[in-house]
């Protein structure tokens, strides 16, 4: 027996089917659409089946109803802006009138900024991982070129050229195609890695010992497993690529260079590192090679 789909469910299909034609990741896509099915299903239970029938009181609830389950500030106000996104695209698309999610407002909370890791601290990551020639690979790669770790798990062999020194970063869901460079410490670990490296399998660069890719679960698996044994504490893999970003700033990169090469969409998302780095350029200035 068929079940007729609301008015409201089909709007969170429309809403996916349009987060989906912008291009945005699928991370993206999917944190969008859980946040507005939370608010749907919140508002069903009031006997709300329309986009007609959610009003501004509806979202309020529904914010202190996450206060109270104890959600952060920082999660209620992401799917807030999932759903002031989700009633602007109905209020475009002519699905409603009057959008209740207008003066809907954020919670407070404060920023907490990026982990950078100390010279000590990756030196002792890169001492505890050299018996791993994969691990060591991928950390000396987000180290010193600040690629995202999707971008690394994306990686194919033929994406590498060793001999120009440098790695080409193919389109990947929204992010576009980018050519780094590669200093002699990150070809080194890639040419000990590839000698080691399953034959056959996969084309990407990083694979098990089966030939399968390996995934971006498993390199966050691996690199905390190494962070725990060299006793860092309070990082995660996205911290290597914010220490690469920090340390070239410090050492005095310019800006829209290491913005280019991390792959920012907007210089302002590089500039906020500066923030955090204020007085400690001339502290701990290493250069590219090293980091």
């Amino acid at each position: 027996m068929n079940q007729t789909v609301s008015p409201l469910r089909q709007a969170i299909v429309d809403f996916h089917a349009y987060i989906q034609s912008l291009g945005r990741a699928s991370a993206t896509i999917l944190a969008y659409t859980k946040d507005v099915e939370q608010l749907v299903q919140f508002v069903e239970l009031s006997g709300k089946t329309t986009p007609q029938m959610v009003v501004e009181d509806d979202i309020n609830k529904f914010k202190e109803d996450l206060n109270s389950r104890n959600f952060t500030a920082k999660s209620i106000s992401r799917k807030i802006n999932s759903i002031k996104a989700f009633f602007r695209f109905l209020k475009n698309q002519g699905t409603i009138t009057e959008n209740p999610a207008t003066q809907i407002t954020h919670p407070q909370y404060d920023i907490k900024p990026p982990r950078i890791l100390s010279k000590l601290e990756y030196r002792a990551l890169r001492d505890t991982c050299k018996g791993d020639p994969r691990i060591a690979a991928i950390v000396e790669l987000l180290l010193q070129t600040g690629m995202r770790i999707s971008e690394v798990a994306n990686l194919e062999v033929t994406d590498t050229d060793l001999e120009t020194n440098k790695i080409k970063i193919s389109p990947y869901e929204s992010h576009e195609s980018r050519v780094v460079p590669v200093n002699e410490a990150v070809k080194a670990t890639i040419l000990h890695y590839m000698e080691e490296r399953p034959k056959g399998g996969s084309k990407k660069l990083f694979i098990t010992k089966t030939g399968n890719p390996f995934l971006v679960r498993n390199i966050r698996s691996g690199i905390d497993r190494y962070f725990r044994l060299a006793g860092i504490k309070e990082a995660r893999v996205n911290d290597l690529r914010h220490t690469f970003i920090a340390h070239q700033l410090m050492a005095g990169a310019p800006l829209v260079y290491i913005s280019k090469l991390a792959g920012h969409k907007r210089l302002s998302t590089t500039e906020k590192y500066l923030e955090f780095i204020n007085g400690k350029a001339g502290q701990d200035k290493p250069k590219l090679e090293e980091l």
